[in-house]
């Protein structure tokens, strides 16, 4: 028997759109990242089954390309619990900071609170290259990233502010 509960990590991500393929990249790293590194995985494609119960155990979610706003009232409120009581971390990707009021859907103010107080304002629509700059190599996400990088043709956000004051930021991108 082992005496150690597994880690677990939890992908929310959306089945669909425009970023699908980055998505199911992702999915395929992670899954082999879990495999070798013994480690659950576990899925959801939106936030109908979660819940504070469905959440134990979790140490860990990555919100893969899915946004913040369309969540049912009891996953955002089991999320919130699940942050604010220091539960597990969290790491998101893409659409996960899309915030503001989308396809009838209002602001979740905590979850911008939570990414620094900032509101999406426009992205770059012709993809963009960009230079990531690592501001804290410390970090155990930023292990074993070299100081600086290039991302090739992405589409790049910007916000109404930085969120720098209210928040621990790991890198910066300069967009060209």
């Amino acid at each position: 028997t082992q005496s150690k509960q597994a880690f677990k990590a939890l992908v929310l991500y959306e089945n669909g759109g425009h970023h699908l393929q980055f998505s199911k990249a992702v999915l395929k790293w992670l899954h082999e990242q879990a495999h070798m590194h013994n480690f659950v995985l576990g899925e959801v494609q939106n936030t109908d089954k979660v819940n504070e119960a469905f959440l134990n155990g979790y140490r860990l979610i990555i919100q893969l390309d899915y946004p913040p706003y369309g969540w049912n009232p009891a996953a955002a409120a089991a999320f919130e619990k699940y942050i604010d009581k220091g539960k597990g971390g969290w790491v998101g990707f893409h659409h996960a900071t899309l915030l503001g009021e989308f396809d009838g859907y209002p602001m979740w103010n905590w979850f911008s609170a939570f990414m620094g107080g900032i509101k999406f304002k426009s992205y770059i629509a012709d993809f963009a290259d960009g230079q990531v700059k690592v501001e804290d190599q410390q970090h155990p996400v930023m292990k074993g990233l070299p100081s600086s990088f290039n991302i090739a043709q992405e589409e790049w956000y910007t916000y109404d502010k930085s969120p720098r004051p209210n928040v621990h930021v790991l890198a910066t991108v300069n967009e060209a």
